[in-house]
């Protein structure tokens, strides 16, 4: 399926589809694609280090504005909540009205609303602000593939993407040590600040930079019905993904949710095939390879956040790190990332994604199942290894299954792939951290009351053997104050303990998520649509 494409006339920059980036007089360096990159990356990398900062600084807004833990979660739940369920719409909106106009929405709305929040004083205005950032950051992920999608010619998007991925790998990872520094020597106020001056640049360079591209066949209604019917059953599935490890899996509310998920996607469904331009065309999944990326996609996330969320609790905890050493011990894996993302996309580039897919998957699952042998006293030349090779495993999957999945939809859909791609790689996340949270919470269920026993502690009573357990599944030891340092000790070692079994589980169940991931990668191939969005620059 091919699609021509149109570009707005919007100034001396502009050129004729097809014609390269400077063959036109005095065309500058309006629609350059390698500069649409680099101005995409600065959005993108806003939105990304915005993932894992925060998390930083919660304990300090907590003592600050007087917030309980059930709020401070809500700061996390709003975000990804709002992200999630607004992404492929938010794609849609890119396709009708031009990804450019999108992106630079969504740039400018997410910088506000972090002012807004550092400019808070209340913890519900904190996570009112945090759903407005959500909506905003939604805007501008898929319409960054979006545009990448339709600047770069066939032969250069994988390496496109696979910068693409780099940035969003090193915020990612670089989050917690920016967030350290700044709670630690400014505020936490300063966390948010900081996407003001980035956003002010995203826009100032898309504005000069970004040509706007849209194909002639790109829809022209909108599917409100469609809409509402993804959104709530995303919300639903989220919402008990976020909630399960607080009701119980066995919980009815819990399960009333997820049915309430399974009925409205078929519902969804349904209706897509009755209207006439509907949100996502499930013929868009007749594609092997873009459905096959998306379930990639969602079991890399599934591996990757599950598996790494224990790791923190294992370097702050157990080790006892600061969060900027936790930081710093996670550079090997950022490191590889920022490496092996523009390599992979080289590679994937000449051989193709199937076999970089794979390999970064077995890469991946070798990675979570060196993880599952950490223990309390493990140096930090093994862990380096560790993320390293977890690092070398996620960075051809990163860039090739999105490729496949944004290379396999036509032009006029390439905003509700990358919406796709992003979705996929939220609920997978959130998937992940549940799962392996109940994992984990089952094994130290099972085992912290006979290891407590074999330490010679008095056992305790039931209301207080739940608070040690909620306290053992994130590795911190129900100590209580006063104890004496013998037996502070004791519970120590057992806590560590049952602690890194559980998290022992958790890899191995990641690891095995990483190998039904291996076989999937062999359903993947080259974008068969790629050449479409090829058409309007070459490099």
């Amino acid at each position: 399926m091919t699609s021509q494409t149109t570009i707005d006339k919007a100034g001396p920059g502009d050129r004729e589809p097809g014609a390269p980036p400077d063959a036109t007089p005095g065309a500058g360096l309006r629609g350059h694609p390698w500069f649409t990159l680099i101005t995409v990356a600065v959005g993108v990398m806003m939105v990304a280090l915005d993932g894992t900062i925060v998390a930083i600084a919660n304990p300090a807004i907590g003592d600050d504005l007087g917030a309980s833990l059930s709020e401070l979660q809500w700061i996390t739940n709003a975000y990804f909540l709002a992200l999630a369920v607004s992404l492929i719409t938010a794609g849609k909106l890119g396709d009708r009205f031009g990804h450019r106009q999108t992106f630079l929405i969504g740039v400018a709305g997410f910088a506000v609303s972090s002012a807004a929040i550092g400019l808070s004083g209340s913890i519900a205005m904190v996570v009112v602000f945090r759903v407005f950032q959500g909506l905003f950051g939604a805007l501008l992920m898929p319409a960054a593939l979006g545009l990448l999608r339709a600047t770069f010619p066939a032969e250069k998007l994988n390496m496109a993407i696979g910068i693409w991925g780099m940035v969003i790998g090193a915020s990612t990872a670089g989050g917690p040590i920016l967030g350290g520094v700044l709670v630690e020597h400014v505020n936490w106020q300063s966390v948010f600040f900081i996407n003001v001056p980035v956003g002010v640049l995203a826009v100032a360079l898309g504005v000069w930079i970004l040509l706007d591209h849209r194909a002639e066949n790109a829809p022209r209604s909108f599917d409100v019905p469609g809409i509402a019917l993804l959104s709530a059953a995303t919300f639903c599935l989220v919402w008990a993904l976020i909630k399960a490890p607080e009701w119980g899996w066995g919980d009815l509310e819990t399960w009333s949710f997820i049915v309430g998920s399974v009925v409205g996607f078929a519902l969804f469904a349904l209706w897509e095939t009755k209207v006439r331009e509907p949100l996502i065309p499930l013929a868009l999944f007749r594609s092997v390879p873009l459905s096959a990326g998306v379930v990639l996609m969602v079991l890399m996330a599934i591996a990757f956040m599950g598996g790494l969320f224990f790791v923190t609790f294992y370097l702050q905890h157990v080790h006892g790190m600061s969060p900027i050493d936790a930081g710093l011990h996670l550079l090997p894996l950022t490191g590889m990332m920022i490496v092996g993302s523009p390599l992979a996309g080289a590679v994937i580039t000449k051989a193709g994604p199937r076999i970089p897919l794979a390999g970064g998957m077995a890469l991946t699952a070798l990675a979570m199942y060196g993880m599952s042998t950490l223990e309390k006293d493990t140096g930090s030349g093994v862990m380096s290894l560790w993320f390293a090779l977890l690092g070398l495993g996620l960075a051809p999957v990163m860039v090739g299954a999105t490729e496949v999945i944004v290379g396999n939809a036509p032009l006029e859909l390439s905003g509700v792939a990358g919406g796709l791609q992003q979705a996929a790689m939220q609920i997978g996340g959130s998937l992940g951290t549940a799962v392996l949270g109940a994992v984990m919470a089952s094994k130290v269920d099972s085992d912290l009351e006979g290891n407590w026993a074999d330490a010679g502690l008095p056992p305790l009573p039931p209301d207080q053997a739940d608070r040690a357990a909620e306290a053992v599944q994130v590795g911190v030891a129900p100590v209580a104050e006063g104890t004496p340092g013998e037996i502070a000790a004791k519970i120590t070692d057992v806590a560590h303990e049952t602690f890194i079994s559980g998290m022992s589980l958790a890899s191995l169940v990641a690891a095995g998520v990483a190998v039904v991931a291996v076989l999937v990668a062999f359903l993947t191939k080259r974008g068969e649509n790629a050449e479409a969005g090829a058409g309007v620059g070459h490099i």
